[in-house]
């Protein structure tokens, strides 16, 4: 498998906290909220057992997050692209319900039927309506499973569709009217929602769903040590998953890409002294792993396995210039007034300015 649930990457770890897991937890958890709190933040399972951590961060969010879902109000992960509100989401799911993947990812074109259910037209035209000829959507598996559903970018679904969750977390049903119905949510269901608040022509949710939610505002990096810490840990996961070598240097390109990164997504040098213009893309530490990857992978491949600036450069391109206007002007009035002056990033300004 390319990419495995959570609940099967981290079983161990799971197993682990559910052996020594003497916490009270609420009905239809998998683990208690302090156990779910050590697999999020890392720690020791009771037996001793090392788990390590899964956001790096602020763990009062998580702790927020935890007890929220305790409780019978959703919890919406809402932040800036790359803060990690997805892999939060699906860490909470796992656990939390042992499951991370009943999940629906919001789009422009979801709709309601990918809310609620759908039907199965040969069962529906040979038998009419009937229990069997639904077909249940991940949100109402979860619900009749007392589990959590995730809905991953809820403000790209239309207000229309955001509507139709107003009665499943408000009254924890579902009515089916074409059955005479309903579906009668068990303990254990909660929602976890996701929404990024930089992305331009989305829906805004309308009040009254606003207040069945909680809020959790996942918040950039605090600091370039921080956000290094973070893609370091990510890139070493994925490089593994994928058997791509590490080159000894990796640690220092990562710091060196995320210093870039963190200047122009700031629009100020590291310093402080000069003032920069940003790019239109978020530059965050999701991005900065996809470019380390790709110079990891173009390292195996086309280098020998040397990790360089020149193998690096053409990925951070294609994360910095979204707008081949707007960017690209960003970016070449960052190379000749930051980096051509910083002898250490010689060989980036280098291979950057000639992939221009």
């Amino acid at each position: 498998m390319l990419r495995l649930p959570a609940e099967i990457t981290y079983a161990a770890e799971l197993e682990a906290l559910k052996v020594g897991d003497a916490g009270p937890k609420p009905k239809g958890w998998v683990l208690s909220p302090r156990a779910a709190m050590t697999y999020l933040m890392g720690g020791a399972a009771g037996g001793g057992a090392p788990i390590s951590a899964k956001y790096v961060g602020d763990k009062r969010l998580i702790e927020t997050a935890i007890a929220t879902l305790a409780t019978d109000r959703a919890l919406l992960l809402l932040g800036m692209p790359g803060t990690a509100k997805s892999w939060v989401s699906e860490h909470l799911a796992a656990a939390i319900s042992g499951d991370s993947t009943m999940i629906i990812q919001g789009t422009a074109g979801t709709d309601e039927n990918q809310i609620r259910y759908g039907w199965n037209y040969a069962q529906l035209l040979a038998h009419g309506p009937s229990r069997q000829a639904l077909v249940p959507t991940p949100l109402l598996r979860a619900m009749e499973n007392g589990k959590l559903c995730r809905l991953e970018e809820l403000t790209r679904m239309g207000s229309d569709v955001q509507d139709t969750l107003i009665t499943v977390l408000s009254e924890k049903m579902m009515p089916i009217p074409e059955l005479n119905d309903s579906v009668y949510a068990r303990r254990g269901f909660n929602i976890i929602a996701t929404a990024n608040n930089r992305d331009k022509g989305v829906n805004e949710l309308s009040s009254a769903l606003k207040r069945r939610f909680n809020v959790v505002v996942l918040p950039l990096p605090d600091n370039l040590e921080q956000e290094v810490a973070i893609v370091a840990k990510r890139v070493g996961e994925m490089s593994q998953g994928l058997e791509l070598p590490a080159p000894k240097n990796v640690a220092e390109e990562i710091a060196r890409v995320v210093a870039i990164f963190r200047e122009m997504r700031g629009g100020a040098t590291v310093d402080g002294k000069m003032t920069l213009k940003s790019p239109s893309g978020s530059l965050s530490a999701a991005e900065a792993i996809g470019v380390m990857i790709g110079g990891l992978s173009h390292a195996a491949f086309f280098n020998n396995g040397a990790l360089s600036a020149e193998g690096i450069a053409s990925n951070m391109i294609g994360a910095i210039i979204k707008d081949p206007v707007q960017d690209k002007a960003v970016l070449e009035e960052y190379l000749e007034t930051v980096l051509k002056k910083r002898p250490d990033y010689a060989d980036y300004y280098h291979a950057l300015s000639d992939m221009m």
